[in-house]
């Protein structure tokens, strides 16, 4: 739901004027330290004046989630399995999983938390999905859909119908396998395996924490070009170099990429900018450990050479399926494939 439907709404039902309005939508992403997006925070503050901006029960479409949100009720279509992951942070143990959830309306990403990863290892690809008390994030400029252990999951349900996916939509959530020396420019939706050969430090920047946007050191402090001077945030981004054996490429992972990565949360992660010496053995780690990415490809001017950006990326694979799905598409490889070039000459 747009920004000004959210406060035309609110004028509606309330005796607010819109400049009262976006004032407390202003005290609320402050409140907030900026992790959520105007409408999310316009979201919180009708809730705030009990006022209903969505049906106050049953299901709801994709396309009118808003960041904010809570008791969600959705029902959907499994549109792509991502992977389960185990983390620990100080003496708590967790689990996290996720997957595309799909409506004729869009798609959003839905988050496991801790005991609600329990069915993640029966839940399949075009799955119908019965979702109840999620409520939504936006994460990086995205929205998420998060279950805790107050939600509920039910898949394949009785009486729940939800559309198939079109072929359209099917072909959207694809992922293409590729092999490095066959990449070109501009290519979405490719699917990449092979090993870390090279690590480059972290590098942090400062970022705006209402929208994301990098920001820019001023003498009146850090300013973003949308919402002027902040209190700034902090992003970060690591490069490396992945050989599948016909060629390397540098890719690119950004803010949560690095964290999958790395498997490591955000307060781990930032202390490598207090102690950037200390990433050494992170990088000596990470060499000749196999992944699988999914992203994009896009063209360094500067160097005149192909990158990768990673969407998404997976640590634990495993190498035998790996490895015989590489075998069936090397039983159809061309013979002359380039030598592949030296790390050091690019």
């Amino acid at each position: 739901m747009p920004l000004h439907t959210i406060i035309e709404k609110i004028k509606e039902k309330s005796q607010l004027s819109e400049d009262e309005i976006r004032e407390k939508i202003k005290q609320k992403m402050t409140q907030l330290a900026g992790l959520i997006s105007e409408e999310g925070a316009a979201h919180i503050v009708a809730n705030d004046l009990g006022i209903r901006l969505v049906q106050a029960s049953g299901a709801i479409k994709i396309k009118d989630l808003v960041a904010g949100m809570r008791n969600i009720e959705l029902n959907a279509r499994v549109a792509k399995k991502y992977t389960l992951r185990e983390f620990q942070r100080g003496e708590i143990q967790g689990k996290v999983a996720s997957f595309l959830a799909a409506d004729e309306t869009g798609q959003i990403r839905v988050v496991l938390w801790h005991a609600l990863t329990k069915d993640f290892d029966v839940l399949k690809e075009n799955d119908v999905i019965k979702l109840l008390s999620g409520y939504i994030k936006e994460n990086n400029g995205f929205k998420e859909l998060h279950l805790n252990e107050k939600s509920k999951l039910f898949i394949n349900p009785p009486n729940v119908a939800v559309a198939q996916l079109s072929q359209q939509q099917q072909k959207k959530y694809d992922f293409t396998r590729k092999r490095i020396h066959d990449l070109k420019e501009n290519e979405t939706n490719i699917e990449l395996v092979g090993t870390i050969v090279q690590v480059f430090d972290i590098k942090f920047f400062e970022i705006c924490p209402n929208c994301g946007k990098k920001v820019s050191a001023k003498e009146s402090g850090f300013v973003c070009n949308e919402h002027g001077t902040v209190q700034h945030g902090y992003s970060y981004v690591v490069n490396l170099f992945l050989d599948d054996g016909t060629d390397n490429i540098r890719v690119v992972f950004f803010k949560n990429q690095v964290k999958k990565l790395l498997k490591k949360e955000e307060e781990e992660i930032l202390l490598f900018k207090e102690s950037p010496e200390s990433f050494a053995k992170v990088k000596n780690d990470l060499l000749g450990e196999m992944i699988k990415v999914v992203g994009k490809t896009s063209k360094n001017m500067m160097f005149d050479r192909l990158e990768f950006i990673s969407n998404f990326v997976f640590t634990d694979i495993n190498p035998e399926d790996e490895m015989k799905k590489l075998e069936k598409e090397l039983q159809s490889m061309p013979n002359n494939i380039p030598n592949m070039p030296s790390i050091t000459n690019l």
